[in-house]
């Protein structure tokens, strides 16, 4: 058998390029040991179990869930042999692995993110009351879904509803609900709320919506989220971001929009305790109007009758001041100039005299 002669640089490129054939991808689970940051920009540490150890490195900007030594995690990674002959694993995401990984992972990001203040209730934003216009980011295959779809039709119903399929478990499902968040954030013209929702699970079905890049995307969006995750005794890091959170994607339907049927009943419940009451401000309205016309006629009956005897009284005086009355009172009017020679004419009751003035003196 012939041998292959190598420099030392060909052997690990060579090396290099057959594992990078041979297993361009590799999921690899152990326990960590040896963390560490450098510069703030890398990260290393070990990946061990009880027969081995494989030494690990990635950037800072991938690791995307807090971990620390005695963690138990999943790495997705690929083989490579360094230039200074040291093999290792170069990694391009880490899942904690186990029930005690993942809440010991979610502790840490969870004292993290609240220390910055994501999770304050002072930040938190109302949704519409009634929104027309509904975002969804969901998987339409899965069941909660659907449930979501359902509640939210028979509760309401008529608004648009714009749904973004996305994986919600895996390793793509935090990075697919990201460029969804941001998507809708984009538009023109904004959907009024944006909800997150997935049915129950195991805790590691759930760890995608406890991705730190993903809870500060709901935390930092411009509409306001409603997250709805997994069974009303979940709770991830996303439902704490959120504006809202919904204990089921079914109770995110029940938050969104009130139950048409449930208003109906009680519009008419309220119109039928408003009829009686209705009914009796009529009578009482009516009753005060015959009131003030009763009035009304008894004081222009009153008037009138002042009037009349004001006119009677006019009248006397009228009469009184009648020139034949003064002459039945055995008065006569003089009509003419009282001048020497001039004729006069001298009205009595009952006769006219024609007289000549002979003589007239001063009282």
């Amino acid at each position: 058998m012939a041998t292959l002669s190598l420099s030392v640089s060909d052997f690990i490129a060579l090396t290099n390029q057959t594992l990078e054939f041979a297993y361009p991808s590799i999921e690899v689970e152990g326990e960590v040991a040896s963390f560490k940051v450098n510069q703030g920009k890398f990260v290393f540490f070990d990946l061990k179990d009880s027969g081995g150890s494989v030494g690990c490195f990635m950037m800072a900007w991938q690791l995307r869930v807090p971990i620390e030594d005695g963690m138990k995690v999943a790495v997705t990674a690929t083989p490579k042999l360094t230039p200074w002959g040291k093999f290792s694993l170069t990694v391009r995401a880490v899942r904690p692995s186990g029930e005690g990984s993942l809440k010991k992972s979610f502790e840490l990001l969870k004292v993290k993110l609240e220390k910055e203040g994501l999770f304050a209730s002072e930040r938190k934003r109302a949704l519409p009351e009634v929104p027309q216009y509904i975002a969804v980011i969901s998987s339409t295959q899965a069941a909660g879904y659907a449930d979501f779809v359902k509640i939210l039709g028979d509760r309401w119903g008529g608004m648009r509803v714009d749904v973004a399929q996305v994986q919600v478990q895996g390793a793509d499902a935090p990075d697919q609900m990201i460029r969804a968040l941001r998507y809708f954030n984009s538009q023109e013209t904004v959907p009024q709320v944006i909800v997150i929702i997935r049915g129950g699970g195991s805790a590691d079905d759930l760890s995608a919506f406890n991705d730190e890049l993903l809870v500060r995307e709901i935390a930092t969006s411009r509409v306001p989220t409603l997250v709805g995750v997994g069974h009303e005794v979940d709770t991830s890091l996303a439902d704490l971001a959120a504006d809202v959170r919904a204990a089921t994607p079914s109770n995110a339907a029940q938050l969104l929009v009130p139950d048409k049927h449930e208003i109906i009943r009680a519009t008419r419940a309220k119109v039928a305790a408003l009829l009686p009451r209705t009914g009796q401000a009529i009578d009482r309205q009516r009753q005060e109007v015959v009131g003030v016309l009763r009035r009304a006629l008894v004081a222009i009956d009153h008037r009138h009758n002042d009037h009349q005897d004001q006119l009677a009284s006019l009248r006397r005086v009228l009469a009184q001041l009648n020139p034949r009355t003064v002459l039945a009172r055995g008065y006569a009017l003089v009509r003419g100039q009282a001048v020497v020679g001039q004729t006069i004419e001298i009205e009595k009751q009952d006769i006219l005299i024609t007289a000549e003035v002979r003589h007239v003196s001063k009282k």
